[in-house]
């Protein structure tokens, strides 16, 4: 993937857009990346908690857009991963506060002024104002979605939206998948929801108990290189195929289900 800034983003809350944006964004680092982070749900925050960096937050985005700091120092440094940066979002403001144009100046200064290689803006769920913000900045974007009717409808309308704003890498991130229920047929499969958002596949993150641990504790994942499988080792393999890199995809079985009726949702045959 050849953008720098990318937006994660959804047409729904609860699929694991800011869980994505810090393990992707924690596996890039690794790979010697300079990466910062944006958390752009402003009044609702969460990207500082699941990287474990909330208790160093002083400045943030709401204070570089309105002079109170300068950039860099908003800029949180994980001490984990010496390249891998967080901006956070402002708590006690509301989305009203993020203009498009001083999203876009932010991310082009990280770009071009602070040297980083790759921006990853976690968006507000919805398609209001906030989404529309935070995807103002980018060239790219993750869509997160999870293998059920909802989530599958509502992605589809946020690719449209991305299209309209001349997005052109858009890839899916199919998260918190469960292999056994997609053979038994009471799950998507990862055909199915291809064929119906009509976007390239770069991940498939099977459900996994230990992120929900990783995001209690922040500390992501993806920085555990011990564990060879689940979640962790499909955001660094995301990871890499955002880098360029022929990465092989989890194999699930052909569980037959759901194809038709969702087909029937979005008007197809």
């Amino acid at each position: 993937m050849n953008a720098k800034a990318i937006v994660v983003t959804s047409g729904k809350g609860g699929v694991g857009k800011t869980t994505t944006t810090a393990n992707v964004g924690a596996a890039l680092a690794q790979l010697g990346e300079k990466v910062a982070v944006i958390d752009t749900d402003v009044g609702l925050r969460n990207l500082d908690v699941v990287m474990g960096l909330e208790g160093r937050v002083v400045f943030d985005i709401i204070d570089v857009f309105e002079r109170r700091c300068k950039l860099k120092q908003a800029l949180i440094r994980d001490k984990r991963v010496d390249s891998l940066y967080l901006l956070a979002a402002s708590q006690t403001k509301d989305k009203s506060s993020l203009s498009e144009g001083q999203m876009k100046a932010v991310v082009k200064a990280l770009i071009e002024r602070e040297g980083f290689d790759r921006v990853l803006i976690d968006s507000p769920a919805g398609i209001e104002s906030g989404f529309q913000t935070a995807a103002s900045a980018a060239q790219g974007a993750l869509v997160v979605v999870n293998p059920e009717v909802s989530s599958v409808r509502d992605a589809d309308r946020i690719i449209g939206l991305l299209e309209a704003r001349e997005i052109d890498e858009v890839k899916l991130v199919i998260n918190r998948i469960r292999p056994e229920m997609v053979k038994r047929g009471d799950m998507l499969e990862v055909e199915d929801v291809l064929e119906i958002l009509g976007v390239k596949l770069i991940g498939i993150v099977p459900e996994d108990e230990k992120i929900l641990v990783s995001t209690n504790i922040g500390n992501p994942a993806s920085l555990d290189n011990g564990v060879k499988a689940g979640a962790g080792s499909a955001f660094r393999n995301i990871a890499r195929r955002l880098r360029g890199d022929e990465v092989p995809y989890l194999s699930l079985d052909s569980g037959g289900g759901f194809l038709a009726s969702l087909r029937r949702l979005f008007g197809g045959s």
